[in-house]
């Protein structure tokens, strides 16, 4: 009989094969689409959006590759991806850009992260928690301009405002706001923001605030050239720092995609014509057809709604997803890729030789966005660090 016998400790020994599945992560690709958002904004400073694991890409690989890019501040979903950031080594100023819980406070001002604040409960409990620790917290007050979400309504402003300014453990450090409008579809929209949010610093103005930064635009609005946002000296960009369009099936122009999906064949065979495949039979052979499947399904990010819809690229061919994409498998058809063999490559997102598949045409298959695709990897697909894309 094998096995632990619970008197010496586990080795884990590092990984020596190629994974069943990975994501390739161009870091210096996010690092010159920072660049790129600083030749474009205003002031030439940015916040780089990693929420959600940095969309999907592995925060802490991302964090680095920001900072090299010239990044100021890095923007976070929550207290949890903050903390792992700053227990990780990462000391530049991370701004918390969703909500706090109570529990939260304590650590947060601790680790001298900055919150975002969305009305006068907040102010109150960061306000007793900083005296508490002998602190001074900074914080960004966010104002709700028409996204309808967090951020507070325009005629609480002022008073929240007052209580900021006037307290000994709490500093201004910013002002925010969050368009809800897509480039250019909804452009009017965003420009109808940008003006009650002018509206906004002037009143802040005449109460003496002067934050260091403020700061509305996001990736539709740093596509939109017309757009004027007052005193703005901070562009908050998130999807174009990945290389991807916010929606629509075209990639930012002047970016780098940062993001490459690969899995292998782990199997292969051939059925003859009028055989059904995977679950509920969803696929008919037509012909006689070769099958390969690879080790990516829902739990891994290949949505099922890609089934018998979706491509993949095999040998620099483009081949079909057929038959309903499962928990941990998909079924790909390699008939028309017939040198195609067991631990071949298998591109879902990126280049193959002369093809290449960004996810906008991955989300677009799968009747979601690019966002959607990307914070849906799973876990087992292994991220890879890389200084650009490869096939193999």
């Amino acid at each position: 009989m094998s096995g632990h016998d619970g008197k010496r400790p586990l080795r884990v020994q590092p990984l020596r094969h190629r994974p069943r599945s990975w994501a390739e992560v161009d870091v210096v690709a996010f690092a010159a689409n920072v660049a790129q958002v600083r030749s474009l904004a205003p002031a030439g400073q940015v916040l780089a959006v990693l929420k959600a694991d940095a969309y999907g890409h592995g925060a802490l690989a991302i964090a680095h590759a920001a900072e090299a890019g010239g990044a100021v501040m890095l923007g976070v979903g929550d207290s949890t991806e903050a903390l792992e950031l700053r227990r990780a080594g990462v000391m530049a100023d991370i701004l918390i850009l969703g909500g706090l819980v109570p529990s939260e406070i304590p650590s947060v001002i601790d680790a001298g992260i900055i919150p975002v604040v969305h009305g006068f409960g907040r102010v109150e409990e960061l306000e007793s928690e900083a005296a508490a620790q002998g602190r001074r917290v900074r914080v960004h007050l966010k104002v709700d301009t028409g996204m309808g979400r967090l951020g507070m309504n325009i005629a609480r402003v002022a008073d929240v405002a007052r209580r900021i300014l006037g307290s000994r453990h709490m500093e201004l450090d910013g002002v925010m706001s969050h368009l809800a409008g897509a480039f250019p579809a909804e452009a009017a929209t965003n420009r109808a923001q940008c003006v009650r949010f002018a509206a906004v610093l002037e009143e802040l103005a005449r109460l003496g605030a002067r934050p260091r930064c403020v700061h509305m635009r996001n990736t539709s609005g740093l596509m939109d050239r017309e757009l004027v946002i007052p005193g703005e000296n901070l562009v908050r960009a998130g999807a174009c720092l990945y290389g991807f369009a916010p929606s629509g099936a075209t990639p930012p122009r002047g970016f780098q995609p940062v993001l490459s999906l690969r899995t292998q064949i782990v199997f292969l065979k051939d059925v003859p014509p009028h055989t059904r495949v995977g679950y509920g039979g969803s696929f008919e052979s037509r012909r006689r057809t070769r099958l390969g499947i690879i080790p990516l399904g829902y739990n891994d990010g290949v949505k099922r709604s890609l089934s018998n819809r979706g491509t993949a690229l095999v040998h620099g061919r483009r081949v079909p997803l057929v038959g309903a994409v499962s928990m941990d498998y998909t079924t790909i058809d390699i008939t028309d890729a017939p040198a195609a063999a067991v631990g071949d490559c298998v591109t879902l997102i990126g280049r193959d030789g002369s093809e290449c598949q960004h996810v906008e045409e991955l989300a677009l298959a799968a009747g979601t966005i690019p966002y959607d695709v990307l914070c849906g990897l799973g876990r087992r697909v292994v991220r890879i660090p890389v200084r650009a894309p490869r096939a193999s």
